[in-house]
């Protein structure tokens, strides 16, 4: 299958790293030579210097033999008119834009059917919806979610005090007295799929599929005692401080946002006339101090630069505040983060590619493909959500006479909204949802593809 990506960028590497991980015949676009140049250094991908929206780079891309275009560049305005031009070349191409601006995101449906666009994504919208997930649960680093939001894969940190600290995986369900499953553990760097007689040990992240209506309970039987988040502060007044202060105050949670830009402040002040502006630099402590960071239940660190958001995040920890979240970047940022548990790391590109790359295998397949793709422990893991349909095989055996491949795990059964945390005595039937688990090095494209 043939992919054409518009934009070297940020998202753009991330998607070239993705897809040609996975094999498919890559070529990308960018009026920027270096940009390509680092590309070419890094990933097997053909690349084209030019102007995406122009018809005759589209033609030299091979756009009209092409099954998949992704446009990633920073400017809606060309994503939209490469979609458009490169749709008139190819009536049976997919085409999928970066929509970032607010003004167009509130006028998607409209501009889907004007542009022929297959997919749309803004990288923004996505993060701020994250995080906003992530402050409803104070005490989880992430949360991704399966089953229409039924059942969800959490992250933990185990540290000295913590209840999990020194227990047996066997032991778990005892402690958290609901239904939960080990699906994946970080220690020093490496992921494991742990069995039942894996001990944990402070420092390790553990990542816990559980039902959503029992996450309350999860984290009180974990002595993971938290109080809603009624405040918070957000460092940087980028489109993710917008998207996501819009979202926290539909939910009545009070918020700050700080920016060092005066004309950016007077911006968001006519954007948001119900929160509260403040001029500043994030990056002083005296500043966070000043402007009221100790008394927020957690801050957010989303400026445009991965260094400003560690050190604002540090600061911020130093000074007490129960929960913070760092957004990073670039990947390499990722690891730093962890390293300096300082909260919850969240990467856009992360969560971008996942949506990308699960859209890429449904028109590969066509039937049969993953429902939902999230990328988990630092990206050495891969959760996906599959149905059950007439072809599967096994359907009615129990689990302890199916043989899965290494590495694979089946962490939940949905059936009728029904959640299932498996163990050998249980089946999955047709139409029933299955949530796997597969080290990141596996490509999952059809349910049948974990079976030995």
């Amino acid at each position: 299958m043939r992919i054409v990506i518009a934009g070297g960028g940020k998202i753009g590497r991330s998607l070239a790293r993705l897809l040609s991980a996975e094999g498919y015949d890559l070529t990308v676009i960018d009026i920027k030579a270096e940009m390509l140049n680092y590309i070419e250094e890094r990933y097997d991908v053909m690349t084209v210097n030019g102007n995406c929206a122009a018809m005759s780079t589209l033609r030299e891309a091979g756009i009209e033999d092409a099954d998949i275009l992704i446009a990633a560049t920073m400017l809606d305005e060309v994503n939209l008119l490469c979609c458009l031009a490169a749709h008139s070349l190819n009536k049976n191409l997919h085409t999928i834009a970066r929509i970032r601006n607010p003004e167009y995101y509130e006028q998607l449906y409209e501009l889907r059917d004007a542009f022929n666009l297959s997919m749309t994504f803004n990288p923004e919208y996505k993060t701020a919806r994250d995080i906003a997930r992530l402050l409803e649960y104070p005490g989880f680093l992430k949360r991704e979610t399966f089953a229409k939001d039924r059942v969800e894969i959490v992250e933990l940190l185990v540290d000295e005090n913590s209840r999990l600290n020194g227990v047996k995986l066997a032991d778990l369900p005892g402690i958290a007295r609901c239904k939960v499953l080990v699906c994946a553990v970080v220690r020093s760097g490496s992921a494991f799929m742990p069995d039942g007689s894996f001990t944990l040990k402070s420092g390790d992240r553990v990542y816990v599929t559980a039902p959503t209506n029992e996450l309350t309970a999860l984290l009180k039987n974990l002595g993971i005692i938290t109080k809603r988040v009624s405040r918070v502060l957000l460092a940087g007044g980028g489109r993710v401080s917008y998207y996501l202060a819009k979202q926290l105050r539909a939910a009545g949670i009070s918020v700050r946002i700080l920016e060092k830009d005066p004309d950016r402040c007077v911006t968001l002040a006519e954007l948001l006339p119900d929160v509260e502006i403040v001029r500043g630099d994030a990056t002083s402590q005296g500043t966070l101090e000043k402007e009221g960071a100790l008394e927020c239940d957690a801050v957010v660190s989303v400026t445009g630069l991965d260094e400003m958001n560690i050190i604002i995040s540090l600061f911020a920890h130093d000074l007490g505040v129960k929960q913070v979240v760092t957004k990073v970047g670039r990947p390499e940022s990722l690891s730093i983060v962890d390293r300096l548990e300082i909260g919850s790391a969240i990467n856009p590109q992360e969560i971008i590619g996942s949506s990308v790359v699960r859209y890429v295998r449904s028109v590969k397949n066509q039937s049969g493909a993953a429902l939902t793709v999230h990328s988990i422990a630092s990206g050495m893991a891969e959760a996906s959500e599959f149905l059950v349909d007439e072809t599967t095989l096994h359907r009615g055996k129990p689990l302890r006479d199916i043989q899965l491949k290494k590495n694979v795990l089946l962490a939940c059964i949905s059936r009728h909204g029904n959640l299932t945390i498996p163990n050998g005595d249980s089946s999955f039937e047709e139409g029933d949802t299955l949530l796997i688990v597969t080290a990141s090095n596996m490509v999952i494209e059809r349910l049948n593809d974990i079976f030995e």
